[in-house]
């Protein structure tokens, strides 16, 4: 495994085993690592989603005190990954089982941009720039 560096976020999931195949499905992610819990939950994992990592941890709030959000409510954190086409991307999240939040859309600022919501709670926006053609 390549030794991850600078900022990863750590989420915090309700069913970490089915958010290690979303995350897979829906964004291309390669399992690094996994470390279970005796009662089954996840203590640990650590994907690659491109050059980029993402660690997972189910509920343990008598542990580390993280509580997933979801069902309850979104996180307010946004996850961004630039992409080579935005739609493409949507489309793949959404076919794994996420909600489209905001469809693609060109923005002001020079990005194809949109939002889907996976299902544990946690918001993922894409972009590509509008200068770049998505690959066909």
């Amino acid at each position: 495994m390549k030794q991850p560096s600078g900022l990863i976020p750590h989420l915090v999931v309700k069913g970490g085993a089915a958010a290690i195949d979303y995350y897979k499905a829906a964004f291309g992610a390669t399992e690094q690592s996994r470390v279970p819990a005796e009662d089954g939950r996840l203590m640990h994992a650590a994907l690659q989603i491109g050059e980029s990592f993402l660690f997972l941890v189910d509920d343990f709030p008598e542990y580390c005190g993280g509580v997933s959000s979801a069902p309850n409510g979104q996180s307010p954190v946004i996850l961004h990954l630039y992409v080579p086409d935005c739609d493409a991307a949507i489309a793949r999240a959404a076919a794994a089982g996420a909600t489209v939040k905001m469809p693609a859309s060109d923005m002001f600022w020079g990005d194809r941009y949109g939002q889907v919501v996976d299902p544990f709670g946690h918001t993922w926006s894409f972009s590509h720039p509008l200068a770049q053609k998505p690959a066909a």
